[in-house]
């Protein structure tokens, strides 16, 4: 009994100092709950209570970030489940940063609805709890309620304003694949655990048990588990569910969908990928390959169909695809204890297609649609719009002089060096696949400027009312995203 009690005491004790480590993600849980009180109770008397808390909450775990950030050490926490090293701190930094800008675009696109949405802030604050808990975690448990919560919180964001049947269909097509995606990967990881007898996939003894694990049952194992991880990617074969849920949700959850998840998802997949290839033994040539033939495949299917769309939601749900090609690439190439380069891209993704679906909405509120061909003519009578518009779409390109010209240069750069060391032919053919992606997207990308600057529309156009704050933002992200590419050392130095 004394054994027992002197157990429990050093388990609440390590349990007590772990909790520190936790902050971020507590002031998240916090403002959930306080969220929730306002959307039953507040908001009757303050409409924009919930928002208020939101903000706030996001805030505070961002000062704790930043905390964290200035006092980095390198720790571990709550029996190794969670690790806090330069990767998990500026990663959750990048998240919140834009999770900020989804929750004020938002509360400035449905501020007039007549439902209340007050509720989706508190689905919004658990999908970000979810994502802090996948880019610190080691822990295939914790891994997996983090993505189930984050999956659940995106079901109800994407159902939650759906009016139409094709809305309603795209909702259920959502939840239908992604519960069947994850079923697949708790499989996959039951059997990992069953060689392996340990859940932190970067201890030693779960690698040792891998080595000794039957070499087939491993690799079904490992392709069940990159089931789930690929779905919240949406990377080939898992990205048949894109298009119709970007085209049938609100315009502020596509551009939630299309970027926010996939930064703690890739950051999950880097820290996989680093542990697992770590050690010269079967695994890793595996990994790798599976990776590169998924990238490549990822890359050519999404770029080559986005230049059949007319409608901009689903060219983009298709471009979404093709930069999941290279994100995946940046995962291939993140090396512990130097994830600038997987930061930097992240960062900027980010930043390009937030800005882009601000300005999706605002032409999509006013014209009433989101085909290409409606922008004909538009360049002419809003400039400012769309020359912004047309600078995030030279930087999702990678033409210079953006960021986005920046941030494949240095993926790119990364990946040589990688070729150079490994001298790798699958390397250099996804080199070859990427710059050829990055032609094939100039085609659909240039589109919508080509139609808004040199086409005439030959009936007459409605003014679209514009909301200014969002214009704002939006054109603000392109000067910001063309600084960065003429100064890319503004970020690069805050990610050191």
């Amino acid at each position: 009994m004394a054994a027992f009690a002197s157990s429990i005491s050093s388990i609440l004790d390590h349990i007590i100092v772990s909790i520190p480590l936790f902050k971020p993600e507590l002031a998240l849980m916090i403002a959930f709950v306080c969220s929730i009180f306002c959307s039953l109770f507040i908001d009757r008397i303050w409409k924009q209570s919930s928002f208020a808390i939101t903000i706030i909450g996001l805030l505070l775990s961002l000062y704790f970030l930043f905390d964290q950030n200035s006092l980095f050490t390198g720790e571990s926490g709550f029996f190794e489940m969670i690790k806090i090293d330069k990767l998990s701190i500026l990663s959750r930094i990048i998240l919140s940063l834009s999770t900020i800008l989804i929750a004020v675009f938002i509360q400035q696109r449905f501020s007039n609805q007549i439902r209340p949405i007050g509720d989706l802030y508190a689905v919004l604050l658990t999908a970000t709890l979810g994502l802090h808990l996948l880019t610190i975690s080691s822990n295939w448990l914790l891994i997996f309620i983090a993505i189930e919560t984050l999956s659940i919180s995106s079901y109800v964001m994407v159902g939650y304003f759906s009016k139409t049947k094709f809305e309603a269909e795209a909702a259920m097509k959502y939840v239908l694949f992604g519960s069947i995606c994850a079923a697949v990967m708790l499989y996959g990881l039951s059997l990992i655990y069953g060689f392996t007898g340990n859940l932190n996939f970067d201890s030693q003894q779960h690698i040792q048990g891998l080595i000794e694990a039957p070499k087939v049952m491993t690799c079904i194992a490992f392709l069940f588990l990159l089931t789930g991880i690929g779905f919240k990617l949406s990377f080939a074969p898992f990205h048949v569910w894109s298009p119709d849920v970007y085209q049938g949700a609100p315009t502020p959850i596509t551009a939630y969908l299309s970027t926010v998840p996939k930064i703690g998802t890739l950051v999950l997949l880097s820290r996989l990928l680093a542990s697992w290839t770590a050690s010269p033994f079967f695994y890793s040539e595996f990994l790798i390959s599976v990776i590169i033939i998924i990238a490549i495949a990822t890359m050519l299917i999404g770029n080559l169909a986005a230049l059949k769309q007319k409608d901009i939601k689903r060219m983009m749900a298709y471009s979404s695809i093709g930069h999941t090609g290279i994100l995946l690439m940046v995962a291939l190439v993140y090396i512990d204890n130097d994830p600038d380069v997987l930061l930097f891209y992240l960062a900027i993704y980010s930043l390009m297609n937030i800005a882009v679906f601000l300005f999706i909405d605002q032409l999509e509120q006013g014209l009433e649609s989101t085909t290409i061909e409606s922008y004909k003519g538009l360049g002419k009578k809003y400039p400012v719009i769309f020359v912004s518009f047309s600078i995030l779409l030279i930087s999702l390109i990678g033409l210079p002089p953006t960021a986005g010209f920046i941030g494949k240069l240095l993926v790119f750069s990364k990946v040589f060096e990688q070729y150079q060391t490994l001298n790798e032919i699958p390397l250099l053919f996804l080199l070859i696949v990427g710059a050829l992606t990055s032609v094939i997207s100039l085609f659909f990308y240039f589109k919508i400027p080509l139609l808004a600057f040199l086409r005439d529309n030959d009936t007459a156009i409605a003014l679209p009312k514009f909301n200014r704050f969002l214009v704002l933002i939006a054109v603000s992200i392109s000067i910001l995203v063309v600084l960065l590419g003429i100064y890319p050392s503004m970020l690069l130095d805050l990610l050191k």
